[in-house]
């Protein structure tokens, strides 16, 4: 055997050994609506007609966007024969509870896919997704800093039907004076002190001396005592956000360190100790986590829930003969930007109702809103 043959054999042979078999890495989906597109793919439906069509209906709710202000509520379809989605895009402040809430009209037992999605970049169109619904159609989260988010509903392909949507923000903390509400706040967060040296780090809550304050979530007691311009204070700390909840002012203590209070508990009363002993009676509410946080949106109701309405669902669905031109709004107010415009003769679909309003899908597949009242008129 020569030199040269042996070494071209080795060689081969080094070149087998080295050789790893490559194995496809396995498929972790992250929510429901990605484990349904993995199902389409293994079932070699993405490539089809059908399967392109649900792709592109999914991207449909970040490329349109239909912008929405909370509390909100409708009704709307979804149709079963063509993939489509729909989307709302809403802003949601820091120390507010967002809560989602659907219901089905119809008797159609589709599966719904709800998931949420976080703006990340909006020159850019980025977006996070950050949850998904449960089996029951319901989501609730609340962001640790102001954002916008897109919610996306989508059913399975050829699946559809009529369904109600709630979307409502709520504080995150119970109002903490007993009887009182927003009306008892007087002072606010920003407002200049000491002749603008320094800024109001909360906000002031007007009471009569004595009357309980109450703690507005669970939460370790980590701090009470007297402290310079507080007074008597308190400092409760919530393990869930990290958030430090501050108390001052107060006339009387009812907890001691390291005790731990439920929502309701009284934690003292109050009063006008440190430096509010020239003022009526209040207590100084404040947040701190890493540095002070306007604690208004925690405790305040800002936005009342949707009255409950009878949706005319007669309408979802329905296709109408435009009979005078018509420009569709992409939000729910008279001065929002234009849409589309709806020409005479063109037929729009109803995709949704609501109080005032009417969703709809143009012609050329883009949707937004009209009045009721311009409905009315065709």
């Amino acid at each position: 055997m020569s030199s040269k043959f042996l070494a071209t054999i080795l060689g081969a042979l080094t070149l087998f050994s080295c050789t790893e078999e490559v194995v496809p890495e396995r498929f972790y989906p992250r929510n429901d609506h990605e484990a349904y597109w993995y199902s389409l793919k293994q079932a070699n439906l993405l490539n089809t007609a059908l399967g392109k069509e649900w792709v592109a209906a999914a991207d449909k709710p970040f490329q349109e966007q239909i912008k929405i202000q909370l509390p909100y509520q409708e009704a709307f379809e979804i149709a079963d024969l063509k993939p489509d989605a729909h989307g709302y895009r809403f802003d949601v402040k820091r120390g507010q509870k967002v809560l989602v809430s659907i219901n089905l009209v119809t008797t159609d037992t589709t599966h719904l896919f709800i998931d949420l999605f976080r703006v990340e970049n909006d020159s850019l169109n980025q977006f996070r997704h950050v949850a998904s619904a449960d089996s029951v159609l319901e989501l609730g989260f609340a962001p640790r800093r102001d954002a916008s988010y897109l919610l996306r509903l989508q059913p399975e392909l050829l699946r559809g039907g009529q369904y109600t949507i709630t979307i409502e923000n709520v504080p995150t903390l119970a109002f903490p004076v007993a009887g009182k509400d927003v009306r008892a706040i007087r002072s606010f967060f920003g407002d200049p002190r000491d002749g603008g040296r320094r800024d109001h780090h909360g906000v002031d809550i007007f009471a009569r001396r004595h009357t309980p304050i109450l703690a507005p979530i669970v939460a370790d007691v980590r701090f009470v005592g007297t402290r310079g311009l507080g007074g008597k204070v308190v400092w409760l700390y919530d393990r869930k956000t990290g958030n430090h909840l501050y108390f001052a002012h107060l006339q009387d203590q009812k907890v001691k360190r390291y005790d731990k209070v439920n929502p309701g508990d009284t934690i003292g009363t109050v009063g006008n100790t440190g430096n509010a002993r020239y003022t009526p009676p209040h207590l100084h509410f404040g947040i701190y986590n890493n540095g002070p946080i306007n604690p208004y949106s925690f405790i305040v109701k800002e936005y009342q829930r949707p009255s409950e309405f009878t949706a005319d669902t007669a309408l979802l669905g329905k296709e109408i003969k435009v009979a005078k031109m018509l420009l569709i709004k992409n939000e729910m107010k008279l001065s929002a930007q234009i849409a589309d415009t709806l020409r005479v003769g063109e037929l729009l679909k109803i995709a949704a109702v609501n109080h005032k309003y009417v969703r709809v899908i143009a012609p050329s597949g883009k949707k937004g809103f009209l009045t009721k009242s311009d409905i009315r008129k065709l």
